[in-house]
Formats: structure tokens, C-alpha cells, sequence
């Protein structure tokens, strides 16, 4: 019953189609507020999909969302998992050398998945199964990792894949695509602004921290001076002393 195709505004469909589209939906938006729930309900998207892919013949895409599932229980774990300073991951980004790496890593991981999809299957696309597959393997442990980048990679493997799905008349699936793009970008945006947010409180925090230092060195310097006239002092006592001797010692 849940795989039986029917029909809905002139698209060939199924209940399990639908409902996978609406959990992946949820996901998306929950990713976006950086609400857990993304995970719970990911995973039961990409269960799905793994059996929707694999009819289709989208062998990669079948094997990524294998992937996912693994990598949602990690990330589900590493979002509640609290830092040594008693705090959950926060979003950070990734540095001009991680973001070489992983460039490198979907290049490499597009070639490998495209000569195994080539020589071991019967993949339609094998090209564009390949690419977003690699894709979205770095954006997938990107995401468990909070860094904003991944929404960047989100992007580019939805708007190919709004193609692909629409190619093989899996259209409420390209439609979810659609949307997905939609709400990355906009997810993009929000959390670009916690981390705008995030880096002014730093740099106030900093600006606090230089302050403090400067005051504390004010008031060592105060006190050296202060010890400094101390001494100033005392050598006036000692050479009033040592004149008052001379002179008593003159008179005698």
C-alpha cells in the first residue's frame, strides 16, 4: 500500500514518496534553527530514500543516504555533547586550509564514485549521481560539525539534484529539492548571523580582556611609582640622619 503509485496533480506518486518528502522538509527547517530535531527526523528521510534511490537506480544516492543515517546518529550525538567547558557545540567556519581539504576530498570522492558507478552498474547518470553523492558526503560531516559552510554545499547539491529527480519523473522528490534550496539559503543566512553575533561578542570580550590588562598595568605602574617615592623618602631620611651625625660630630 505505502509503495503503490497514484496520482496527485498529474504526478505519478506514492504514500511513501509523500511522507519521506514531508520528514526531509521538517529536517531542513529544523537544520535551519539549529534545533536537534533535524536528526531524528533526517534519519527517517533518508531510510526512505534509500529504498526510493535504489528502485530508481540512483546507486550512489542510495549509498549516501546509507551514509547519512550513520552520520545523523553521530551528529545527533555530537550536537548534545558538551565541550569541557560545559557548553554544546557552537557554529564556527571552516579555516582557508580545511576548506582546501574538503574541496579536494569531493573532487577526489566524485572520481571514485563515478568509475565504481561506471564499471559496477547500471547507472543512468552515473555523473551526476556521482557529484552530488560527493557533495554531499562533506556537507553531511560538515553539518555534525556546525561549521556554516555546509550550507553552502547543501545548496549547489540541491539545485542539481531538482534536476535529476524532475529526470527521472520523481517529481515531489525534485520538488523537496526545491524547497531544500529555498531553506538553505535562508539557513545560510541565519547562521551567518550568529556568527556575526558570536564574533562581536568575542571581540567585545576581547576588548574587555585589553582593558582590564590596561588598568591592571596602570595600577602596577601607579604602584611603582608609589614604591619609587617610598624609597626617595627613605633616602631623605637616611641623608638627614647621616647629616645630623656629621654635624653633631663637627660641634663636638
Amino acid at each position: 500500500m505505502l509503495t503503490d503509485p497514484f496520482v496527485v496533480l498529474g504526478t505519478e506518486t506514492t504514500i511513501l514518496e509523500i511522507f519521506a518528502v514531508l520528514c526531509g522538509l521538517s529536517s531542513v527547517w529544523f537544520m535551519k534553527k539549529e534545533n536537534i530535531l533535524v536528526y531524528p527526523l533526517g534519519i527517517i528521510n533518508v531510510l526512505i530514500y534509500v529504498y526510493i534511490c535504489y528502485n530508481s537506480r540512483l546507486y550512489a544516492y542510495a549509498g549516501i543516504n546509507v551514509f547519512y543515517t550513520v552520520m545523523s546518529a553521530y551528529g545527533w550525538y555530537n550536537w548534545l555533547k558538551k565541550t569541557d567547558r560545559d557548553d554544546r557545540i557552537c557554529v564556527t567556519r571552516l579555516t582557508p586550509r580545511a576548506l582546501v581539504i574538503y574541496t579536494l576530498l569531493i573532487i577526489g570522492f566524485f572520481f571514485i564514485l563515478r568509475f565504481l558507478l561506471n564499471k559496477f552498474t547500471d547507472s543512468e547518470i552515473p555523473s551526476w549521481d556521482a557529484l552530488t553523492t560527493a557533495i554531499y558526503i562533506i556537507a553531511m560531516w560538515l553539518l555534525a560539525q556546525k561549521k556554516i559552510e555546509h550550507w553552502l554545499l547543501w545548496i549547489i547539491g540541491d539545485v542539481i539534484s531538482i534536476g535529476m529527480f524532475a529526470w527521472l519523473n520523481l517529481y515531489f522528490s525534485s520538488f523537496q529539492f526545491l524547497v531544500f534550496t529555498v531553506i538553505a539559503i535562508f539557513g545560510f543566512i541565519e547562521w551567518r548571523g550568529k556568527l556575526a553575533t558570536k564574533d562581536e561578542g568575542r571581540r567585545t570580550k576581547d576588548e574587555g580582556r585589553r582593558t582590564k590588562d590596561e588598568g591592571r598595568g596602570t595600577r602596577e605602574e601607579g604602584r611603582g611609582k608609589k614604591d619609587e617615592g617610598r624609597r626617595t623618602k627613605d633616602e631623605g631620611v637616611n641623608y638627614d640622619q647621616t647629616d645630623r651625625s656629621y654635624r653633631t660630630g663637627i660641634n663636638r
